[in-house]
């Protein structure tokens, strides 16, 4: 059992770093906080930037359920698809063996997993990899490249990554995004942003064929470093996948509630 202040953090986290990631995508995105339910849809191509959470903290079975009709409702009346974000440390002890079939009877299927990780980790020495050169981005070049990582990393369509980021002016000035090149190429990417008073990191991801050399681990630390170094913050937050969950305790942090994430039923 984790501590429920920093799953409760990790929720928040989201929340307020996805406000300013949605609204950079579109000014007239839906972002709303209901009751035990935070809307950060832009209703864009790009899956990521559609999301909802819920916001409710010890909420019992019969709350979930209510709350996962009112998610699923809301995701139905949208264009795009998106996720449906759940901190399982949010809810009672009856309600998580009960999310499952909960989820399914409000018509959500499950999509894959994560872990909410947080460190008072701040600063870290300059990141330095033998194979590696380290490049802010701060051009659409820049973002499209970084855009395209993602996609490669994540399985996306090359076209549904660059609708999330190319074009951005907030990613090229207030998000501590690099670019980690091999020979020129780029091959990993991550950034960090301030949310809250806490260094978020968002979008890291490595190309499959450069995998498991210790790229991603790098340029992680190297968005850590330079956003610690120009917002003066100690503390991080970050919602890991599977694949990448490892990697971030060498860093520092720490788990502090498993993600479960939801797509609408076929």
């Amino acid at each position: 059992m984790t501590d429920l202040a920093e799953s409760v953090e990790s929720m928040e986290q989201l929340a307020v770093a996805w406000r300013g990631m949605v609204l950079d995508r579109d000014a007239a995105a839906d972002v709303r906080d209901l009751p035990g339910i935070a809307v950060r849809w832009a209703d864009c191509p790009f899956a990521f930037w559609n999301c909802v959470t819920l916001t409710d903290v010890g909420a019992d079975a019969a709350l979930l359920g209510q709350r996962l009709g009112q998610a699923a409702d809301i995701m139905r009346a949208k264009k795009h698809q998106g996720f449906l974000w759940v901190f399982e440390d949010l809810l009672d002890d009856e309600a998580r063996p009960a999310l499952g079939t909960a989820a399914e009877e409000a018509g959500l299927q499950y999509a894959f997993g994560g872990t909410g990780m947080a460190g008072d980790l701040l600063p870290i020495p300059e990141p330095v990899h033998s194979d590696l050169t380290f490049v802010r981005v701060t051009t659409d070049e820049h973002l499209r490249a970084y855009a395209d990582l993602n996609s490669h990393g994540y399985g996306f369509p090359l076209e549904m990554g660059r609708d999330g980021l190319v074009g951005s002016t907030r990613w090229k000035n207030e998000v501590h995004a690099y670019l980690g090149l091999e020979d020129g190429v780029p091959v990993t990417c991550a950034g960090t942003v301030e949310a809250e008073g806490r260094l978020f990191v968002v979008l890291v991801a490595t190309h499959p064929q450069w995998q498991r050399r210790g790229y991603g681990e790098a340029v992680t630390r190297k968005a850590l470093y330079e956003g610690a170094r120009a917002t003066g913050l100690t503390r991080a937050t970050l919602h890991a996948t599977a694949a990448g969950a490892p990697v971030y305790p060498r860093i520092g942090f720490k788990p502090n509630t498993a993600i479960h994430f939801y797509g609408l039923q076929d």
